[in-house]
């Protein structure tokens, strides 16, 4: 292994004063001898003073050494004013005259600016180094490399996500045995590209990659190629492949892939900008490199419908491995990984807390048990019980509690009643979730209270009676106003979005129109694994658009309508009900289902 160096700026101090001291030594043997005043006088009666130079300060000259009369040596001596020197030859007195030294000044001189501007030289540079790695590394990669016995993550600390594990278990095999693979003509895949949401562990699977199999990892960002110099990202990857042969078998992880290598098009000023050329080269690269030298590619998107699809054909990026969010069984073994941390009741049912968490991601499960410590410690516990869990899951469902928010008696009723008629409604229709609480204590931002509804199992397929049933459950709660009031309020405007996205998505994309028929209308694809983003129009008549439009707002009216006709057949549930939430403020499952005089939930029941 190659042996580094570190350069300290101390050495070049140490140094400086070395050949100080040196240069004054050798100076001082040759140097004339300093005599006073009152001995050159002296010498110069005897006879023994040979020649001098008289200079404003100064007197320099020969005198004869005893014993060698061929022999002369150098003197110098401080001029001393002729008139005192008269009066005291006259005395017994050595005297003799002084310059002041200036040695130490003249040093300090030229010695504090030079290291003042070597300090701030050094200084500018590592701050330069930090940023954009100096003027004299702009062309290398800013890769994070960890050697093989820095990486102490294992496929032991990645759950949820058996699949992928599975799909890449060759992978370790070849950087292990590569022998197995080349002997009969095999090829490991260039690159692997993991694709999910975000959160779903893809960075910690790679690191788990390496750590099993060994290897160095290299790990940098996608953006962390781009700069503002153009031919810089390019050189940079150049940099990152060389570095990656010379300690190959090794993994090269690239998160954030999109930022690299989204679609190339043309430049609004012509030709390729900067990314592009960066795309460019790690096309250039990927093609260069043998598989059998053993560095394998890897990188993780969760927009893998925008890359280019240069990156995505054979030989390239030519394994895709999905990194999905996890179902029930795997929510309960993330968990599980995650509660070795910390210190939780025995008998804390985690099937129960799978349950609770449906479309969380392993950064959401990581993040609810530390929540749910937090909410221990606020407590003055020594251990997380399933209640910490059940309120760390409402909190960052719902938001946090705000229990010193003031609402006036006239408005907390009408949260009461449009509360309870949501749950009302979803414990008498088939196929909903089982309402697991329902609360008036308002929360986050603007919500004043909320009805909590936890699926029994993982769903990924819904027939159209369950989603107007789930419209009809949402419409609940400004039906219950209607009833009680005869007026209704702005508290249904999440409701009234959600029911509009469901009734227009079963129109458009799902084809479940009597009037439009087996048709998909939708304009072009969400992103997979991102729900935000523009909606966009469909291609299709303004005729068509209308009578969207109308069946839109009649599915809407006909579900409401079926609201209002089983809150009006359970109205004295439903003041009773709110009249308990509004004493209570909190409703479980088991105490709602009691007003029904219904069973309790399949969940409850399990735990009971």
């Amino acid at each position: 292994m190659q042996k580094h160096y570190k350069f300290s700026l101390w050495y070049v101090v140490l140094g400086i004063w070395v050949v100080l001291i040196v240069q004054n030594y050798i100076a001082s043997m040759f140097a004339a001898q300093i005599i006073p005043y009152s001995q050159f006088l002296a010498l110069l009666k005897s006879g023994k003073v040979t020649e001098i130079a008289v200079s404003a300060n100064q007197i320099q000259g020969k005198m004869k050494v005893d014993g060698t009369p061929e022999d002369f040596k150098p003197f110098k001596t401080i001029r001393v004013d002729p008139d005192l020197s008269k009066v005291l030859e006259q005395y017994p007195v050595t005297f003799k005259g002084e310059i002041e030294s200036t040695f130490v000044r003249d040093l300090f001189s030229w010695i504090f600016p030079l290291i003042l501007f070597v300090g701030v030289w050094y200084f500018l540079m590592k701050r330069m180094g930090g940023q954009q790695a100096g003027f004299m590394t702009l062309g290398k990669n800013k890769a994070k490399i960890y050697m093989e016995n820095e990486l102490n993550v294992t496929f032991a600390d990645v759950a949820g996500v058996d699949e992928a594990k599975q799909e890449l278990v060759e992978v370790i095999d070849f950087l292990k045995t590569p022998s197995r693979f080349t002997e009969i003509g095999g090829r490991i895949p260039k690159g692997i590209l993991l694709v999910g949401p975000p959160g779903a562990g893809k960075t910690l699977l790679a690191k788990a990659v390496a750590g099993e199999s060994g290897v160095p990892f290299f790990s940098l960002s996608g953006s962390e190629f781009v700069e503002m110099f153009v031919g810089l990202g390019a050189a940079r990857v150049r940099d990152l492949f060389v570095q990656a042969k010379e300690k190959a078998p090794c993994i090269i992880f690239i998160d954030e892939l999109d930022a690299l290598g989204k679609a190339r098009g043309f430049s609004a000023v012509g030709g390729h900008d900067e990314r592009e050329q960066t795309l460019n080269q790690l096309l250039v690269e990927m093609d260069g490199f043998d598989p059998k030298v053993g560095v394998i590619l890897m990188a993780a998107t969760n927009r893998p419908e925008i890359l280019d699809p240069a990156l995505l054909r054979p030989g390239r990026f030519d394994r895709h491995v999905l990194v999905d969010r996890p179902d029930k069984l795997g929510r309960e073994q993330i968990l599980r990984v995650h509660i070795k941390k910390i210190k939780t009741v025995p008998d804390l049912n985690l099937e129960t807390l799978a349950n609770m968490t449906p479309g969380m991601v392993g950064a959401d499960l990581a993040n609810l048990v530390n929540e749910a410590a937090l909410l221990a410690v606020r407590r003055d516990k020594t251990e997380v019980g399933m209640a910490e869990f059940e309120e760390a899951v409402e909190r960052i469902v719902g938001g946090l509690e705000k229990k010193n928010r003031l609402i006036n008696a006239s408005e907390r009723e009408t949260v009461a009643y449009h509360e309870m008629g949501h749950a009302l409604v979803a414990l008498s229709l088939p196929g909903t979730d089982p309402v697991k609480k329902i609360s008036i204590i308002p929360r986050g931002v603007a919500a004043l209270g909320y009805t909590m509804q936890v699926p029994t199992e993982d769903r990924f397929l819904m027939r159209k009676t369950e989603l107007e049933n789930k419209i009809a459950s949402l419409l609940g709660g400004r039906a219950a106003e209607e009833i009680i009031f005869g007026d209704i309020s702005t508290g249904a405007h999440n409701d009234l979005a959600r029911a509009t996205d469901i009734t227009r998505s079963m129109i458009r994309e799902y084809g479940m129109s009597e009037k439009l028929g087996q048709v998909y209308l939708a304009g072009e694809k969400q992103p997979l694994f991102l729900a935000s983003g523009p909606r966009e129009t469909g291609d299709y008549s303004e005729a068509t658009a209308e009578i969207i439009d109308q069946e839109i707002r009649e599915s809407i009216r006909r579900e409401y309508e079926r609201a209002l006709a089983i809150l009006t057949e359970k109205r004295e549930i439903l003041i009773r009900g709110a009249r308990l939430l509004l004493d209570k403020e909190k409703l479980d499952g088991e105490e709602i289902r009691a007003l029904l005089a219904l069973p309790a939930a399949p969940s409850e029941a399990a735990a009971q």
